[in-house]
């Protein structure tokens, strides 16, 4: 088990650093019916947050279908040596949600970071079949119906933008009707150069605001706008975009970050963060190869 092993090693470390800052503004008691303040929060665990957080991203690298098959066949029976400690299921579930702050500031430390050459677009996360959109319960209050390019759906929008080595660099989850164009500009403070992006993110007014944060946006015209001349190099890179849509197939299929079985909303974003962490820590990745970025010259 030397992946579960390097994987514990990597999120041990970070957990020593981060847990110490993380307890710093988590309350430590909650009042009992009493009023007085005698229960206390964040009971110490037999497990600890970096144990937890390993078996929830190992599920992804596995590439597991099931996370309670993977946990009672896999982690139950088969890592006893590196789990000694292990909860039953129910309590692990129960307990998953604490692993959301770490996985969230543990992937600013695996991110790809902006190379002047980055590709955006959004893709559906379905909370459910269409056809139980109404009696649909857990998501009432924060999944919405959206559409993309394959129809309706009900649920969330995941914003990404990633570089021309197929690395994510920033990424962004809203409910299913957010213009494209909103979850992209709160993601892009940071980066620089140009961006390559289909023709939902077209717009005069969003171009400039994309330029006054240092950001080229580049897209196709539609039928019936005048066309706009771009370089060799930008026209090649235009038809690499569909780059990200491999990198979002890896994720759903590949890192299971989309299904319908989920049963609360920390839990989704636990299953969410993981997945994409998951990916980060891949050592192959879809790229494209650029010969040259700082002249632009071609690509292969």
């Amino acid at each position: 088990m030397d992946k579960a092993t390097e994987l514990f090693c990597l999120l041990d470390d970070f957990c020593q650093q981060f847990e110490p800052l993380l307890e710093t503004r988590m309350l430590t008691h909650c009042s009992a019916d009493d009023g007085s303040d005698k229960r206390q929060r964040n009971r110490p665990c037999l497990m600890s947050l970096s144990e937890m957080s390993t078996i929830v991203v190992l599920f992804h690298r596995m590439r597991a279908r099931q996370f309670k098959a993977f946990y009672c066949d896999i982690v139950c029976r088969f890592m006893k040596a590196e789990f000694p400690r292990r909860l039953s299921y129910s309590r692990f579930v129960q307990l998953m949600p604490r692993c959301g702050a770490v996985l969230v500031a543990f992937f600013q430390t695996v991110k790809g970071a902006c190379t002047g050459l980055s590709i955006a677009d959004s893709t559906p996360l379905a909370v459910c079949d269409n056809l139980r959109i109404k009696r649909h319960k857990v998501f009432q209050d924060v999944a919405q119906r959206g559409k993309s390019s394959t129809g309706w759906f009900y649920g969330f929008k995941l914003h990404a933008v990633i570089n021309h080595q197929g690395e994510i660099v920033a990424i962004k989850l809203t409910p299913g009707n957010v213009d494209d164009r909103k979850g992209l500009l709160p993601i892009v403070s940071d980066l620089f150069g140009k961006m390559y992006a289909d023709k939902g993110y077209i717009g005069k007014e969003f171009a400039q605001k994309m330029k006054d944060k240092g950001v080229e946006i580049i897209t196709r015209v539609r039928k019936n706008m005048k066309e706009v001349e771009h370089s060799d190099f930008d026209r090649a890179l235009l038809r690499k975009r569909s780059l990200v849509e491999t990198v979002f197939d890896e994720l759903k299929n590949l890192c299971q970050i989309e299904h319908t079985r989920h049963r609360s909303l920390m839990n989704f974003s636990v299953n969410l963060m993981a997945g994409i962490v998951a990916y980060c820590l891949q050592a192959v990745k879809p790229r494209i190869k650029v010969r040259d970025c700082r002249d632009a010259v071609s690509v292969i």
